[in-house]
This record gives C-alpha cells, sequence and structure tokens, in this order.
C-alpha cells in the first residue's frame, strides 16, 4: 500500500445467510446510520447489513435484469441503476418501489450493438451517435443541489442530468478521447464542493465537470475507473479494473503487462494519497473492482463483480468467494505507528 492513509482488510465481514448465495456486488453504498446496501448478481437483489456485517434483509427480487450501480440519497432513499434494463429506479430503505426513471426494456438509439465480431478495444466503440437517456446506464449520483446525474456509458457516451423528480434537465458528451468526450463513462460521483467526477472507464481518466457540464479538469493517474465515492473531507474513492495483458484503452493502447484491479484515493485536488491492489489473490488484493463507497468512520467498502469479468470470462477460477466484498478498515496514526 502507498500514500499518507493506511487500511487493512476486515476478513469475512459480510455475514451472508447460508439460504442466499451471490457472486458479483455490482454497486455498494452505505447510508446516514452506515448501513451498508449491496446490488447483487446472480441473486439480483439487493442486500442489507449493519456495519458490523450483521445481515439484516433483502429486497428487490424479480425486479432486475443486469443489475449495476447502487445510491443512496442524502433523504436515505435507494437509487438502483440496471444497466440491462435502461432504468434507474428508486426504492425506500425498506425496497418499496417510488419511481421509475427511463422505459424499461427500452434503449435509445445510439447504433450501439451487442456483438458482431471482436472488438479492437472495447464493444462500446459500436456507438455511433450520443442519444438521450438511457442504452445500458451505469451510476448515479447526487449533486448537493438535489439534481441526480447519470452516467450512461454501455451503449452511450453521455451524462444525463435530472431533477430530484426525474425530469430531464440536460444531457452533455460525445463519442471520443477529447475534453468531455467518453468511451465509457462508468462511475460518477458529486464532490460537496459541487463538481461531477466521471470515470472515462476505457479513456483510462477521471473528468472533472461543473454542475452544469461545464469541463474543468481531468486525473489520468488512473486505470479503468469503474466507480467513484467522495467522504466528508473531500477525498475521492475509486476503485479501477484489471486490465489484462494485452488489452487495450482507447488512450494508452494496448497493455505489455498485467495490470491488476485497485483502489486509489486522492485529494480534492486528484492528487494520489493511498493506493492499494494486486493479482496475488486472497484477502487485500483484487480482481475485479466495479463498487466502493466509505462509511463515516472513514472505512473503505470494495465490491468486485469476479464472477461476470473474471470466472465466466475464464481469467480466474470458481471460487473466489473473497472477492465478492471487502471492507477496509482505515488505520489510525497511533495504532499504526505501534505496528
Amino acid at each position: 500500500m502507498t500514500g499518507d492513509l493506511t487500511y487493512e482488510v476486515l476478513t469475512d465481514w459480510e455475514q451472508l445467510p447460508p439460504e442466499h448465495h451471490h457472486l458479483d456486488v455490482a454497486g455498494v453504498d452505505v447510508d446516514a446510520d452506515d448501513r451498508v446496501y449491496l446490488l447483487t448478481r446472480d441473486e439480483n437483489r439487493v442486500f442489507v447489513y449493519e456495519g458490523d456485517g450483521t445481515f439484516v434483509t433483502t429486497w428487490g427480487e424479480g425486479i432486475f435484469t443486469t443489475p449495476h450501480g447502487l445510491t443512496v440519497a442524502p433523504d436515505g432513499t435507494v437509487y438502483c441503476v440496471d444497466c440491462g434494463d435502461h432504468t434507474v429506479r428508486r426504492f425506500g430503505q425498506d425496497g418499496t418501489l417510488l419511481a421509475t426513471i427511463g422505459a424499461p426494456g427500452v434503449a435509445t438509439d445510439t447504433g450501439y450493438r451487442r456483438g458482431g465480431g471482436k472488438p479492437l478495444v472495447h464493444n462500446v466503440e459500436t456507438v455511433a451517435r450520443p442519444a438521450g437517456p438511457f442504452n445500458g446506464c451505469t451510476n448515479l449520483t447526487v449533486a448537493p443541489t438535489g439534481d441526480l446525474y447519470v452516467a450512461d456509458g454501455y451503449g452511450n457516451c453521455r451524462v444525463h442530468r435530472f431533477t430530484a423528480d426525474g425530469e430531464l434537465i440536460a444531457s452533455w458528451g460525445g463519442i471520443g478521447v477529447g475534453r468531455g468526450e467518453f468511451h465509457l463513462p462508468h462511475g460518477i460521483c458529486a464532490t460537496p464542493d459541487g463538481r461531477i467526477l466521471v470515470g472515462d472507464r476505457e479513456n483510462d481518466r477521471i473528468q472533472v465537470f461543473d454542475l452544469d457540464g461545464a469541463y474543468l479538469t481531468e486525473w489520468t493517474d488512473i486505470q479503468r475507473p469503474t466507480d467513484l465515492a467522495v467522504d466528508r473531507n473531500g477525498l475521492v474513492y475509486v476503485s479501477e479494473l484489471w486490465r489484462p495483458l494485452g488489452t487495450a484503452s482507447f488512450t494508452r493502447g494496448t497493455t505489455p503487462v498485467d495490470l491488476p484491479g485497485r483502489v486509489t484515493v486522492f485529494d480534492p485536488a486528484g492528487t494520489v494519497v493511498a493506493r492499494w491492489g494486486s493479482l496475488r489473490g486472497g484477502p487485500g488484493h483484487f480482481i475485479a473492482p466495479h463498487a466502493i463507497a466509505v462509511d463515516s468512520a472513514g472505512d473503505v467498502y470494495v465490491g468486485e463483480v469476479t464472477g461476470t469479468f473474471g470466472v465466466r470470462a475464464g481469467r480466474v477460477p470458481a471460487g473466489l468467494g473473497d472477492h465478492q466484498l471487502q471492507k477496509f478498515v482505515r488505520v489510525k496514526a497511533e495504532h499504526h505507528a505501534t505496528q
């Protein structure tokens, strides 16, 4: 681990009931009471835990197609992004469906094609034009104003801004590697000072915008950013996906080495203050980091899509149960000095 902050992995945190099973944790967030919400695949539902890992409940059964992102809003409601049926759903904390943004099962026309031959870099290169919401939407954030911002990445190349009631205000983004252009806008978060950070995954960067979508800057000391979270001090936590040997990005070409999945923590200006991860396996390391959250104590939760990205793709063997969700506890300075 490098940087000014230090974390220790807390093994066996998730006390998953024996009657349940999931291969992937596609989304994770915490509420004001530090309850932890997981959006899972295999069992497509939301799992709820106390901060110590005690199981509370599940909900959302029979609703989701391809769960992708989860955000707990300041008012305690829970937004779940389903890239499979192109919707964002808003739930009460008990799982009551309150609203749906987007038409379930209906994708906007961007020219995106699934399959159709081996892509040069990633299948998002089949996106021919930007369009409105949604085509393969990925994640949502709630700005300090209460407006909603949704990354629309797998079949589109845009960010959409909505009112708190789900009315579309504006969209921005185009295809490419320039300012305000994207190749798979995947993770998104709003900072306390009113910036929108977008994980431009297949361009290996985070683009920074104001609340109106005006480009401010970008952070490039990053690889395949999948999700972003911000704490009360403005520190930004990023999960980064493994880029296997021989695969490529749109900005850096083909990698001649394995680039393991990892977590990076940035200060508000984009300077790295902590970073960890490798392919050595076991607790504390990563296969497919996909979701990240931070609680009031500064502890970090990382969800992985090891089943989808690793096992089913033939990159890793089955049975990696320690690579679905990991909790990392921030080590106090005085404690770390005595180790």
